[in-house]
């Protein structure tokens, strides 16, 4: 064998001893930064945050009942009105004069009800005088003549009868035009403030139809009791609960805060589904009332709100960081041996008996978070409450004190039950307990 092959031989070697020696170093694997908190107690609050408008309680849509031109308008936006008080007037000329027309058709009526009537009394008496001549003497008239004056007495009857029912629809016709003239007069049906004007002197008011709305003169609302109206997604709604207390932002007013409580939840979505091309393409939402407490009097209607309705409290309770939860696979949660898991193994499982198999069984992902156990990880299934803004709430599954990974979450996803971690800032804990055997 020539020297330059055995040269070539030995750099062969010494480079696979290399690869076997860092091997060997590392532990056959790299540890991963992690951040970690300690499992502690916090006072938890659970909140769905929506947004809507700001609307009074109370407030009237004010139309026309009559068409006409306005001919008097004594308010103008944002006063102040009292219930009862005049608000406009309706060219009333027109109204007037159906009045004296169905009062005069009145008169005509009751003229002839009172001409039939006479007509009706005087056949009455000819019918009696002919009945008492026929009771008298059988042979002075004729069944002719006695059958006349009968019938006659009945047709007048009659007549009058029909004189009555013309009074009474005369004056029915009375009483809706008065109705019509009165409706030209429109007043304050509530005390409030006018806080939508539409129309001006001299403009027609029109009445609506069953297809077509009538004009809308104005609104006069009840500022006194105010409402958040927030549109809240359909996942969110069971959470709510009427009496639940709120915390409303309102964008005119930043860095003031109101508070309030729902007051009413929607049955119905405000956009029904047969509405909706398809359900990917928009949400469903439900209305939410809140009723605002102590609004103040600068409120306004239809101003932006933000809305945090407060669902569920939980003081002093285990909690761990939201980024902490995890999932894992069912198939995928097998236990890596760790320093000191083969002895309990060993005195645990009687020899010669297989071990556990995975759980593949099941199909619903395992909720979870990585323990710190020196400087490894075991994942543990916990079981998890409400969510508070940062953290979950702990039901079972860890215990007060417990070091758990609570970042970054690249880190997270790509971590494995028995990793090798390194805590960030306190430096690589495989180094660390190098040094500690050394000394």
């Amino acid at each position: 064998m020539s020297r330059k092959r055995k040269i070539a031989i030995g750099a062969v070697v010494l480079v696979v001893l290399a690869i076997i020696a860092s091997a060997v170093a590392g532990g056959g694997s790299e540890a991963v930064a992690v951040k970690v908190e300690e499992v502690g107690r916090r006072d938890l609050v659970a909140r769905v945050t929506a947004t809507g408008h700001v609307e009074p309680k109370t407030s009237i849509d004010i139309s026309a009942d009559v068409s006409g031109r306005i001919v008097e308008l004594t308010v103008e936006e944002g006063d102040d009105v009292e219930e009862g008080q005049l608000l406009l007037v309706i060219d009333p000329a027109r109204f007037e004069a159906a009045v004296d027309r169905a009062e005069a058709a009145l008169s005509d009526a009751q003229a002839r009800e009172a001409q039939a009537r006479g007509n009706f009394l005087q056949a009455q008496r000819d019918w009696d005088r002919i009945r008492q001549l026929k009771e008298a003497a059988e042979g002075m008239l004729t069944e002719t003549e006695y059958e006349q004056a009968r019938t006659q007495a009945e047709v007048q009857e009659a007549l009058h009868e029909s004189a009555r029912h013309g009074v009474n629809m005369a004056r029915a016709s009375v009483r809706e035009a008065r109705d019509n003239l009165s409706k030209t007069v429109i007043e304050a049906p509530m005390s409030g403030r006018v806080t939508r004007l539409n129309v001006e002197r001299g403009e027609t008011a029109v009445v609506g139809t069953m297809n077509n709305p009538g004009s809308l003169l104005l609104t006069i609302a009840d500022l006194s009791v105010m409402e958040a109206v927030i549109e809240v997604d359909e996942t969110d709604v069971p959470e709510i609960n009427i009496g639940d207390s709120t915390v409303v932002t309102i964008d005119a007013f930043r860095g003031q805060e109101f508070h309030g409580r729902v007051t009413k939840i929607g049955n119905s979505s405000i956009r029904p589904r047969s509405q909706l091309q398809s359900s990917s393409e928009q949400a469903i939402d439900f209305e939410v009332r809140i009723t605002l407490e102590d609004p103040g009097e600068d409120l306004r209607t239809d101003l932006s709100a933000t809305a945090d309705v407060i669902t569920a409290v939980r003081p002093d309770v285990l909690a761990i960081p939201i980024i902490a939860l995890t999932l894992m696979d069912p198939s995928q949660f097998e236990r890596i041996p760790m320093e000191g898991d083969e002895v309990e193994q060993e005195e645990e499982d009687p020899p010669g008996e297989a071990e556990e198999p995975a759980r593949d069984d099941a199909s619903e992902p395992i909720e979870g978070v990585y323990v710190m156990e020196g400087d490894r990880v075991r994942f543990t299934p916990v079981e998890i409450g409400i969510a508070g803004d940062n953290y979950f709430e702990v039901v079972s599954g860890l215990e007060e004190g417990v070091t758990v990974v609570s970042g970054t979450y690249q880190a997270i996803r790509e971590l494995e039950d028995g990793a090798v971690v390194s805590v960030e800032g306190q430096g690589d804990p495989t180094g660390a307990a190098a040094e500690d055997s050394e000394e």
